[in-house]
């Protein structure tokens, strides 16, 4: 079956757009699964503009990150926006988010670390009015990316885990979240070719047991957090024993939060009420 091009020929001087048939065809032989539903986005992202729709077309043809490819990604109700090179949020982390507004109606002080695209701090922002949020990340795409998401009702830092953050948190902090990476090294290959190619390692690769980065988290978060403060974090379920133990030894008293129909596992960790 031919596949219906999708930029006008060089001597039409009119604006071309392909009806939604030859995007959806196009889309379906580059194997995305969902052509119908990813052609209405792009269209409507396209505004009419064919030579735009072309161009996004071809992009995620490619491989590109659908959330990429649109500028914003969906996330708790809220439109996120996202840019190449920076960690496109899953929709199992808003199992995350409920669990932090579960746990904690109307924290004074929250942070985020490992923020990507500030994704997290948007829906707890929604979630918490006043509440002082602090984010943090590694990725300087990462932290331009959520200062915009996040504007100046939050904190944003470039650096890496507590290290950027204002000491006068210290003992302050009543929800700390940390969705960190927690991909084993060697099974990052096996991560999709738009996660592998297009989001940065260092939100994918969580070290040889993917432990590497959770492990530090946890192992200082009781010297930020409030007395009777939580720690939660995401984690994979065959994880679970490894970090409920580094929970313990970081003086936290954990617990398990899973989700099946988002296949999400959240652990939680409180510091005591008094030490």
């Amino acid at each position: 079956m031919s596949v219906p091009p999708l930029s006008p020929s060089s001597a039409s001087s009119l604006p071309f757009l392909p009806p939604p048939s030859a995007v959806v065809a196009r889309l379906r032989a580059a194997g995305c699964v969902f052509a119908e539903d990813e052609a209405a986005l792009l269209l409507a992202g396209a505004e009419g503009d064919g030579e735009a729709l072309a161009a996004s077309v071809a992009r995620r043809a490619a491989g590109e990150p659908l959330e990429h490819v649109l500028g914003w990604a969906e996330f708790a109700g809220h439109r996120v926006k996202v840019g190449p090179g920076v960690f496109v949020p899953r929709r199992r982390t808003e199992f995350l988010v409920e669990r932090a507004v579960r746990l904690a109606a109307a924290p004074a002080v929250a942070v985020d670390l490992c923020c990507g695209s500030g994704a997290v701090g948007v829906a707890l922002l929604a979630a918490w009015e006043g509440v002082e949020l602090h984010a943090a990340d590694l990725d300087p795409r990462a932290v331009a990316c959520a200062r915009l998401n996040l504007g100046p009702a939050a904190a944003v830092y470039e650096g890496d885990l507590y290290a950027p953050l204002p000491a006068r948190l210290r003992g302050r902090v009543e929800v700390l979240v940390a969705n960190a990476p927690y991909v084993p090294t060697d099974a990052v290959a096996l991560l999709p070719t738009e996660a592998r190619v297009h989001e940065p390692a260092t939100a994918l690769d969580g070290g040889a047991d993917g432990l590497t980065v959770l492990r530090r988290v946890i192992a200082d978060a009781a010297r930020w957090l409030a007395p009777g403060g939580s720690l939660l974090v995401e984690s994979g379920e065959r994880q679970r024993p490894a970090l409920l133990d580094a929970l313990r030894s970081g003086g936290l008293t954990p617990r398990v939060a899973h989700c099946a129909e988002r296949e999400a596992t959240v652990l939680i960790g409180r510091r005591p009420d008094a030490d």
